[in-house]
């Protein structure tokens, strides 16, 4: 029997607000553990939350970011549960009204376009960070992320498999990115996601007994843990067993899922309307004004920079899956750079040396990138030593022309000069020479390699492939 695998997300973005969603505490992530508290976040008896305008105009911004309905009416519930880093015994969040309404976005997957459903989207309150001690059966809380504002972005169960999960949570990070409302940061939790999956026959309208991943805090933990839970669930179901519907985390050092709790439903959080919150009521005007103010979202972007800089669709796909790249792109074309040389090296040389990490922690800026590509295009240096220098900028983040000049790269170019050493070559290789005049046209690379090996890499390759071309037809 063949199964079809029925995915729905819950991403939890935090958003870039100087103040928590209810009170003037910072949030600022990394400052000593319970410093950013309050009594209003901490819950204590006798104070009102006051809501940050701020992260109603966020989750209008994202809403209309993804062709979404604004409700102009919401309004916050009490989450009910008891957990040690939720000081209140509740979370102040949205249920049956919530800001955003039913939207859309496009994924592609493997060249096949989809539209995903939004479900909804609502604000709350993070609560706390339970950090459990290695050595001890101990754990400790630090409160300072209780307050942080959320969005809570919850997708409909349109995704069919583990690499349009990863799709889809991709764009919506990088829409987010593309409007600096979430830094991101998924090592910081700054943007994490639960998953539900479940598996049925196909043909079936039916859902299958889900099961849902908690907190999941990158996008390779997110599509092993749902290619684990896929096989897992199909194994249970080809033996004839049940799957039983519970909350699981992931396990990346074992690679599989681990049992954590029953999965709870809505009706055991006892929502019920936020006694000390009034409605939000938001004005058609507002909307607008937030609507004019939208930047160039990545759709628009990516189609923008194919049409203006002549690239493939790949690699402005690439380039505008994340805005910090795209700018640094578009930064080094405006300093000179070919935008073609542009793409490729930033798609090749600088990711290979970024290792993974943000590009925030590159030492090699976009303007140091352009006057490097500038001086393999005026043939200053070739690109094999382009290649050295710019591992050097990565090292040191020195000027290209700086690095060049300390350790005397600059291409030989003088044909005087080459055609001397392009001789002596020939004259030291008779036997090669033969072989190359009776055919073996391909000897031209040792040819040229012997030469830059006698330069060290410095000599123009094309006028010294002119140059041998020339000796040796003779």
């Amino acid at each position: 029997m063949e199964f079809e695998t029925v995915i729905g997300l819950e991403i939890h973005a935090q958003l870039k607000t100087q103040s928590k969603i209810f009170c003037s505490c910072s949030t600022a992530f990394g400052a000593p553990p319970n410093t950013n508290t309050c009594p209003v976040c901490l819950g204590l008896p006798g104070v009102l939350p006051v809501l940050n305008k701020k992260v109603v105009e966020f989750a209008i911004r994202l809403g209309l970011a993804t062709d979404s309905v604004i409700n102009r009416f919401s309004q916050f519930a009490r989450k009910n549960y008891f957990y040690p880093d939720l000081p209140k015994g509740y979370q102040t969040s949205q249920f049956d009204l919530p800001i955003i309404g039913r939207g859309q976005i496009e994924i592609e997957v493997d060249g096949r376009k989809k539209t995903i459903g939004i479900t909804r989207m609502h604000m709350e309150e993070d609560a706390g960070k339970l950090l459990h001690d290695e050595f001890e059966p101990i754990s400790h809380v630090d409160l300072n992320r209780t307050g942080t504002p959320l969005l809570e972005i919850v997708s409909e169960p349109d995704l069919r498999s583990p690499a349009e999960a990863v799709a889809y949570l991709k764009k919506i990070h990088a829409i987010l990115r593309y409007l600096d409302i979430c830094d991101g940061n998924m090592q910081e939790g700054s943007f994490r996601c639960d998953a539900n999956i479940s598996l049925r026959p196909y043909g079936q309208e039916e859902f299958g007994t889900r099961t849902e991943l908690k907190n999941m805090n990158s996008f390779r933990h997110v599509q092993s843990a749902l290619e684990y839970e896929e096989r897992r669930q199909r194994d249970l179901l080809l033996e004839g067993q049940r799957i039983v519907q519970e909350t699981l985390l992931w396990n990346p050092d074992k690679n599989c899922t681990e049992s954590m709790r029953g999965k709870e439903d809505a009706h055991d959080y006892r929502y019920f309307p936020c006694p000390d919150l009034v409605p939000v009521e938001i004005s058609e005007e507002w909307i607008e004004e937030i609507r004019q103010s939208l930047p160039e979202l990545p759709d628009q972007r990516r189609l923008r920079i194919a049409e203006e800089y002549g690239l493939p669709e790949y690699d402005a796909v690439l380039l505008t899956a994340d805005r910090d790249l795209a700018d640094f792109f578009e930064e080094t074309v405006s300093g000179g750079a070919p935008a073609k040389k542009a793409s490729n090296w930033i798609m090749t040389e600088l990711m290979r040396e970024l290792k993974g990490e943000p590009l925030s922690t590159c030492p090699v800026k976009a303007g140091q990138l352009a006057a490097l590509l500038t001086m393999v295009e005026k043939n200053t240096i070739s690109g094999k030593i382009a290649k050295t220098v710019f591992q050097s900028m990565m090292e040191s983040g020195k000027d290209p022309e700086t690095i060049v000049k300390e350790k005397n790269l600059v291409q030989v170019s003088d044909s005087g000069e080459l055609l001397a050493l392009v001789q002596e070559i020939i004259a030291a290789n008779p036997s090669q020479v033969e072989d190359f005049r009776n055919g073996k046209t391909k000897l031209m690379g040792y040819f040229v390699g012997q030469l830059m090996q006698k330069t060290k890499g410095k000599a123009n390759p094309g006028l010294a492939n002119e140059l041998f071309a020339r000796e040796l037809a003779g």
